[in-house]
């Protein structure tokens, strides 16, 4: 066995179940699925672990390769984490709205950092990201890409083991809400998800400004939820509903979230708690109350000088949508898209 695949080994043994827990609601029984359980602390362990993995089975990394990902968040550290206990290198490719704390991490950790600065014409940066991922992969040959928007091994990690964990803790999922960035999640979570619960519905949680489900890419200013492009492994997701939910009201779900519930969470966990407060309370359970699950995908610490703190909100959001709400779009809503594209949906999973 290769030195990597050992350490590799060593790796998969921080990879328990994440814990469930229930949170008190008055219209429908809440659970939240604890991802910032994981060993970097969110959901993107599941993936750069398993898209390692598989790259190294493959020989496509080996000890003399270079890994190099645009990420201003948790992918860009779980990477760079789980490359250092390989002893392989990692260079991160981050923009102007990495959090603080992720930029020092990534810089205390990695030799190279390198830092964008020029937004592309969608007003975000991922373009000009992806762009010198390009030119770095060239430069520090050998290199490898992860592609996190369109490798397969990103959905195949979250179908294995986010799903296949939620399969087994539950007798039944009404509702399923996953927030959306690069696709892996959602893809592998609808597709186990529909395979054991045939009957759940699958609400993917967007932010505004994204431009994944067809609206037009504007600036954002959280990272974490949504893209300025349309990621490959979405067209592989089974999504019934979509919700895109205001900046502001991504932070008002994070302090709700904190004060209700203890939950210390990160922006995307806050823009689901707020897509599941406006789907219901535009679409009421009527009957019994449905089981409805969340995944609580990473920590609010990252956070904690933007979301967490008053001065930044009001400085970068001002009253900019104040009275927004998360906009619903149902499977009707979304027929025409839908229709004009090819689903395949048949052995992309082993």
């Amino acid at each position: 066995m290769s030195v990597l695949l050992t350490r590799l080994d060593m790796l998969s043994v921080a990879f328990g179940q994440t814990p469930v827990v229930q949170l008190a609601d008055d219209a429908v029984n809440l659970y939240a699925k604890l991802e910032f359980a994981n060993p970097n602390g969110s959901a993107k362990d599941r993936s750069a672990y398993w898209i390692l993995k598989r790259a190294i089975e493959r020989g496509d990394v080996t000890e003399h390769t270079t890994v190099v990902e645009s990420s201003s968040g948790n992918f860009a550290i779980s990477m760079a984490s789980f490359c250092q206990v390989l002893g392989i290198p990692f260079v991160p490719v981050i923009d102007p709205n990495c959090n603080a704390p992720t930029e020092a991490y990534l810089r205390t950790i990695c030799e190279r950092v390198v830092k964008v600065e020029e937004p592309d014409g969608s007003g975000g940066y991922l373009r000009t990201r992806l762009a010198r991922v390009q030119e770095l992969v060239e430069e520090l040959s050998p290199a490898y890409w992860p592609d996190q928007y369109s490798n397969a091994d990103a959905l195949e990690a979250h179908y294995r083991m986010t799903g296949g964990e939620l399969c087994a803790a539950f007798r039944t999922i009404d509702y399923v809400f996953v927030g959306v960035s690069t696709g892996g999640t959602v893809a592998g979570v609808s597709r186990r998800l529909k395979e054991h619960f045939p009957n759940v519905t699958v609400v993917a949680v967007d932010a505004a400004g994204s431009a994944i489900f067809g609206r037009s890419p504007s600036a954002r200013r959280i990272p974490g939820l949504g893209s300025s492009i349309v990621p490959e492994l979405c067209d592989r997701a089974r999504i019934d509903d979509v919700v895109i939910v205001p900046e502001r009201q991504a932070v008002e779900g994070c302090h709700e979230l904190f004060q209700r519930h203890g939950l210390y969470a990160g922006g995307s966990t806050g823009s689901v708690y707020a897509a599941i407060r406006g789907y219901f309370d535009q679409s009421p359970p009527s009957g019994r109350r449905p089981t409805v699950v969340f995944l609580c995908a990473d920590r609010g610490a990252s956070y904690a000088h933007t979301i967490y703190n008053p001065a930044w909100v009001k400085e970068q959001l001002g009253d900019e949508a104040a009275g927004a709400r998360p906009v619903v779009l149902h499977r009707a809503d979304r027929r025409d898209r839908q229709e004009g594209r090819k689903e395949s949906h048949d052995g992309l999973v082993p």
